[in-house]
């Protein structure tokens, strides 16, 4: 039998100090190991700490002075741009033309884009076409997307109203009033994001076990009880992230009614027309930021837009937490 061999200075090495892979000490291998993981994953913190955190921790200080681009002044005046948001009405008017808007466009949209990918669950034809179909929306550029729907939302020779005036109902000027304006700007939401939200269904269906649909099939249920029995409440985690990130855009919405004043006037691109009727929280903010370089005004503006998105949020998720009682 063979002894292991002796070090050279014939003392064996020191407790704790055992040679580990690589010939480095154990404890400096175990601290390596156990740093890895993070090592991989401080890229994003690193980009997120530079441009998420440092931005939303410097708009709140800015947010706490008289801040005006066009004065070397900026004076400390405390929670005064608050007190001055929640007395704008144009400010309370946005925030309830956001709200309509995203709740016109987020729910049909995920409504929708779920019935679609349990139609593109199954054996079809062409499955690649028409997958590819549903994305091209989402690759359209915004511009071409709002310019396009504003020709057919138009008032006199726009598509909509022609199909309207066959079963005899007037011309709607869709730019002019509240809900007209509203309807408008959702489709043109639903139309660019339903087939991106389908796909993110579908991929989650695909991992759905088959065999719960054969077995619902030779049980006699039916396309929409295995949808609302089998579909729904096992890719519960998806739509989850789905009405999330979908209440998160709703609140954020500003290219679509930006453009769709554009078509009116330049001013009315930014109050989101005439009166203000689709102006969204976005929009409100770029109006004071980037019009009127009010940029405490703005930045208080920003951290109220953002509590509120964090609310609405919250509240969308205890809803369809709520929701799966009656799912399952």
């Amino acid at each position: 039998m063979t002894r292991p061999s002796a070090p050279e200075d014939g003392h064996p090495p020191a407790p704790g100090r055992a040679a580990g892979a690589g010939g480095l000490p154990r404890p400096v291998v175990r601290l390596g190991r156990s740093a890895t993981p993070y090592t991989f994953v401080s890229p994003f913190f690193l980009l997120f700490a530079a441009f998420g955190l440092f931005p939303l921790i410097y708009t709140a200080w800015v947010s706490l002075h008289d801040w005006n681009l066009l004065s070397s002044e900026n004076p400390f005046i405390g929670l005064e741009n608050y007190g001055e948001l929640f007395a704008d009405g144009y400010f309370w008017n946005a925030a309830f033309n956001t709200l309509s808007i995203g709740l016109l466009s987020a729910i049909p949209q995920l409504a929708l884009a779920l019935v679609l990918a349990h139609l593109l669950n199954r054996p079809l034809r062409a499955q690649t076409m028409w997958r590819i179909t549903l994305l091209l929306p989402n690759v359209t550029s915004v511009v071409a997307v709002v310019v396009i729907f504003s020709q057919l939302f138009g008032r006199e020779f726009g598509l909509v109203n022609l199909v309207l005036g066959v079963f005899g109902v007037d011309p709607v000027n869709w730019q002019a009033d509240v809900a007209s304006s509203h309807i408008a700007i959702a489709l043109m939401i639903m139309w660019r994001w339903t087939g991106y939200n389908a796909l993110i269904y579908l991929a989650a269906m695909q991992a759905v076990p088959r065999e719960l649909y054969e077995a619902a099939t030779i049980d006699g249920a039916s396309g929409a009880r295995q949808l609302r029995r089998i579909t729904i409440p096992m890719i519960r985690p998806t739509i989850i992230f789905t009405v999330i990130v979908t209440t998160i855009g709703s609140m954020q919405i500003i290219a679509e009614p930006l453009l769709f004043g554009a078509q009116v006037s330049n001013g009315a691109s930014v109050t989101g027309g005439t009166d203000r009727q689709f102006q969204t929280l976005a929009l409100y903010l770029y109006e004071k930021g980037f019009r009127s370089f009010e940029f405490g005004y703005a930045s208080a503006a920003a951290w109220v837009m953002f509590l509120l998105v964090i609310l609405v949020v919250g509240v969308n998720y205890l809803v369809v937490r709520r929701m799966r009682g009656g799912l399952e």
